[in-house]
């Protein structure tokens, strides 16, 4: 999927507010879902419905990291955090990454402690199915209602939860299937699926955990990302070429650091006119939290 272009990006006080209503509708979500799957798991006997039902409750988990981020990262600038507050949501994109480890993990032992118990699995009333099917359709609407938001206001933190909506579709999907299989005599079914959902938990919280390690880290931007904004700079009048550009995450903006160079007889004042202009253009066009220039005379590099 194509990154959108940020342009014409959302104020702050929007994106917060558009943020924290697409979290309140995951909250609530979540909320019907864990308790309905749990209960019925336990009444119908399905330890992958139960396993389903945990995964809803690390939604309502990662919802409650996601509502306290939007709190705190689009504080303003301080004395203490002249960048702003912007690594608060890649801090959380960790924490949830870690928590995501720790449920598969919790979901893996669980599963493998049930399959190799002595006693026999049980079979699983009917009624779970149909659950496990609700579970199915209503994480897959949020989970594209979610990344639509995610996309829209270029929010990381907020495609990390969209995903996690996602892996729960799935899990429905295999604890469903898992159902299915253990009301056709195969009681085993319910055990594996159970095994499977805690799998695809512990690697989607691998996937997130590892992403943010890398931002933490002062990761680059993209390569298209970073040959855009060389184009941009290229297009400003008075530019005559760049090098050195360097590129760093800082939450979900970026900082640009580069060397333009200009011709060497303008006057200071002139210089620094065209190097204000190149970075109006760079914030204006791309995901920038700030753009720091250095200007080079063109004529000595040619020399």
């Amino acid at each position: 999927m194509s990154e959108p272009n940020f342009g014409g990006t959302l104020p702050n006080p929007n994106r917060q507010q558009e943020a924290q209503r697409s979290t309140l509708v995951s909250v609530a979500a979540n909320t019907g879902l864990a308790g309905v799957q749990i209960l019925s798991g336990l009444f119908s006997h399905s330890q992958g419905l139960i396993a389903d039902g945990l995964h809803s409750l690390a939604d309502l988990l990662a919802d409650a990291v996601v509502l306290l981020v939007n709190r705190h990262s689009h504080k303003a600038a301080d004395d203490d955090h002249p960048y702003g507050h912007h690594r608060f949501e890649t801090a959380a994109s960790l924490l949830l990454g870690l928590l995501l480890i720790a449920v598969g993990a919790h979901m893996l032992w669980s599963a493998f402690i049930r399959l190799e118990s002595a006693q026999p699995l049980p079979a699983i009333a009917a009624p779970a199915l149909i659950v496990a099917l609700v579970g199915l359709a209503s994480k897959e609407l949020l989970f594209r209602y979610l990344l639509r938001v995610a996309h829209r206001l270029r929010s990381s933190l907020l495609a990390a939860n969209a995903w996690h909506a996602r892996s729960d579709a799935l899990s429905s999907l295999v604890v469903s299937i898992g159902i299915a299989g253990n009301l056709l005599g195969y009681h085993i079914a319910d055990g594996i699926a159970a095994l499977l959902v805690g799998i695809m938990v512990l690697r989607m919280g691998l996937h997130y955990a590892w992403g943010a390690l890398n931002d933490l880290m002062d990761h680059s931007a993209s390569h298209e990302e970073t040959a855009a904004i060389a184009a941009t700079l290229r297009a400003t009048p008075g530019v005559l070429g760049l090098h050195n550009l360097r590129t760093r995450k800082v939450g979900d903006l970026l900082m640009v650091d580069v060397h333009i160079e200009v011709d060497g007889h303008l006057t200071v004042h002139a210089g620094h006119a065209i190097a204000e202009e190149a970075q109006a253009r760079v914030l204006a066009r791309h995901h920038v939290v700030d753009v720091l220039t250095h200007l080079d005379p063109a004529d000595d590099l040619s020399d």
